[in-house]
């Protein structure tokens, strides 16, 4: 199939694409529908499959200036494939072109896929429980997110894990006969909205899947998670 040189952005790519920015303003597209993402500290990695081919190789520096200039246009199209240093972006009679970065700049995920090393714990967050746990991390102001499991269930607490005075706030979100917390920071939960399959490793790393668009993140535990089995 030939592909054409212009292209646009359904609103869902750019939703996508704006929670991109919350993990890292930087972002090396490469050619085909895949986007991957890693934040600065290499401890959340995200991966998307768009409806959009990207016919080739490019590097955005500043991400949110990229989406902002896109945002001025009605209905643009990209071209990204004429030049070979920039975006064509147009609209009608208006134009704006908006220039490449050196790849070699910009902190990008490894080329290798990224697989868990085990999966330990299994369970499903609903959308509406994701949005009260950010909520309440919001509201009470609490930079803790861990997922225990003790008592035949599982629960994410929301706490401040350093203060034994904290407020806390906690869902239960499934059942296990196993005993667990695996600890995270919420400065790294950057999860677009909606319903989650969560797969965590005891090794320290989790994989959360979301339902309804094909995006998946992998984050980083705290060294301080424990998983008793």
């Amino acid at each position: 199939m030939k592909l054409r040189p212009a292209m646009k952005v359904s609103p869902k790519t750019l939703e996508v694409l704006q929670n991109f920015t919350t993990i890292n303003q930087s972002l090396s597209f490469k050619e085909g529908r895949k986007i991957r993402t890693i934040s600065v500290m290499k401890n959340v990695l995200a991966e998307a499959e768009i409806e959009e081919y990207i016919p080739k190789d490019f590097a955005i520096y500043d991400l949110p200036r990229f989406l902002n200039t896109l945002g001025l246009f009605d209905d643009p199209t990209i071209d990204v494939s004429t030049n070979p240093n920039c975006a064509s972006i147009k609209s009608g009679h208006t134009n704006s072109n908006y220039f490449f970065s050196d790849p070699s700049v910009i902190i990008a995920p490894p080329e290798k896929e990224m697989v868990l090393p085990s999966e330990d714990v299994e369970f499903v967050i609903h959308e509406e429980q994701l949005v009260n746990i950010l909520k309440s991390a919001r509201i009470l102001q609490l930079p803790d997110l861990s997922v225990v499991g003790a008592q035949g269930v599982i629960k994410l607490v929301i706490s401040d894990r350093k203060n034994d005075t904290s407020n806390s706030f906690d869902i239960v979100v499934g059942q296990t006969d196993k005993t667990f917390s695996f600890n995270f920071k919420m400065e790294n939960i950057k999860l677009i909205r909606g319903s989650y399959k969560v797969i965590i490793s005891k090794k320290n790393l989790a994989k959360f899947s979301n339902n309804s668009y094909k995006i998946t993140y992998f984050i980083a535990l705290e060294p301080d998670s424990n998983y008793d089995g």
